[in-house]
């Protein structure tokens, strides 16, 4: 342990008062005001330069060196999810249908500790810290707003690096980290469909051009073509979520719409499935003698760590947590992250930390964004300690 993991723990009361203020009072999407006060708060003496955002209720707080150097970003997102919490926890969400399922309560936490400790360095510190406090990282894309809005030149130049962390209530035991170089999180983007046919009574199809049958088709199709074109090293998964079609039953509606969910882990993957899928729609409508729109929304990017920078973070780790805390992950995971557009500009790094209650399982713990999810407060001084040293010694070399 470092000198700095020793002054985390100094605080770790005041990081959990600060987290559970902000676990009983989550806020979701982009417009967070009560918690955008709150990290303010937090940060109040500390020698930054702060401001906020416009499009959302971000917060950005420099941190310049008293030495010249360069410049690294330390993100920590803070909105919830709309979830309405049954973890019976005494400081559980006061908010009907919000909760911080997922987390991000306790990286703001991490971050606003971050910040505290940084700040007692400032005489030593060469370059700048950038501190950026998204709202949005559940679907709205708050990273993608912020890098719009100037996150990544607060310091007056680009960062060299930046570090994301993210706390796991299951799949990682207590404190263990887990990385990899490459992709690490998944694109995520949604598809549309609407298969227009003709209407008519149930009794007589073939006055009618019945678009459901045609529809369904279309969906195992979708299922096939993960299959037999993409290659299972890049693979696709594609998953269909809402299907509707209909008022009553004997009645042939004009329309059938369908949604899914596409998750790619390359850019040349997430660009052909768009191809195929939208081709595979409308060719099967044209098959039978109907149309097909089919539309892309573009949600997250892959999310892909700089080889260089998660091996510096791995190193990190064992110099300031212990050996053994540090493991490669295998597979990237199926989730996505809007940490990617910051990624997409930036080398660096998006590093998982457990924290499963100890006396839990971390294979059978309810996993994030469940409304079952419990994460450790203990877990807080070492992700604050981390945030630190990542930003420290990487401005050191």
């Amino acid at each position: 342990m470092t000198a700095i993991h020793d002054e985390a723990a100094a605080l770790s009361a005041d990081l959990i008062e600060l987290r559970r203020s902000l676990h009983a009072e989550p806020e979701i999407g982009l417009d967070l005001p009560a918690t955008q006060a709150k990290v303010l708060g937090a940060l109040d003496g500390l020698p930054l330069e702060i401001s906020t955002g416009t499009g959302l209720t971000s917060v950005t707080a420099v941190l310049r060196g008293a030495r010249p150097g360069q410049t690294v970003l330390l993100r920590g997102d803070m909105d919830a999810l709309p979830v309405t919490e049954r973890t019976g926890l005494p400081f559980a969400s006061r908010i009907d249908g919000a909760m911080h399922a997922c987390g991000h309560d306790l990286h703001t936490t991490m971050l606003a500790g971050a910040a505290r400790l940084l700040s007692a360095r400032q005489a030593d510190l060469a370059g700048n810290v950038i501190f950026m406090f998204q709202p949005g990282e559940e679907g709205p894309g708050g990273a993608r707003i912020m890098v719009e809005e100037g996150v990544l030149d607060a310091a007056g130049q680009l960062p060299v690096a930046a570090y994301a962390l993210h706390v796991a209530s299951g799949l990682l035991p207590f404190g263990l980290l887990a990385s990899r170089a490459g992709p690490v999180m998944a694109a995520a983007d949604t598809l549309h469909v609407t298969v227009r046919g003709r209407g008519g009574h149930g009794s007589q199809p073939h006055h009618a051009a019945d678009p459901i049958p045609v529809a369904c088709e279309i969906v195992l199709a979708l299922q096939t073509m993960v299959t037999r074109q993409f290659d299972v090293f890049d693979p696709v998964v594609l998953t269909v979520g809402t299907f509707h079609a209909g008022t009553v039953d004997n009645v042939i509606s004009d329309e059938a719409d369908f949604a899914a969910t596409i998750r790619s882990f390359s850019a040349p993957a997430r660009a052909a499935v768009q191809e195929s899928a939208q081709r595979i729609c409308r060719d099967i409508a044209t098959a039978h003698g109907l149309t097909a729109r089919a539309e892309f929304v573009d949600g997250y990017p892959v999310t892909v760590n700089s080889a260089a920078e998660t091996e510096f973070a791995e190193r990190t780790v064992a110099e300031v947590l212990g050996e053994g805390r540090y493991i490669t992950a295998p597979n990237p995971l199926t989730g996505s992250e809007d940490f990617s557009f910051v990624l997409d500009k930036v080398p660096g790094a998006f590093l998982m930390l457990g924290a499963c209650p100890p006396a839990a399982d971390p294979f059978t713990a309810p996993f994030n964004h469940s409304a079952e999810a419990v994460f450790d407060d203990a877990v807080l001084a070492d992700g604050t300690a981390l945030y630190a040293e990542l930003a420290l010694r990487r401005l050191a070399q």
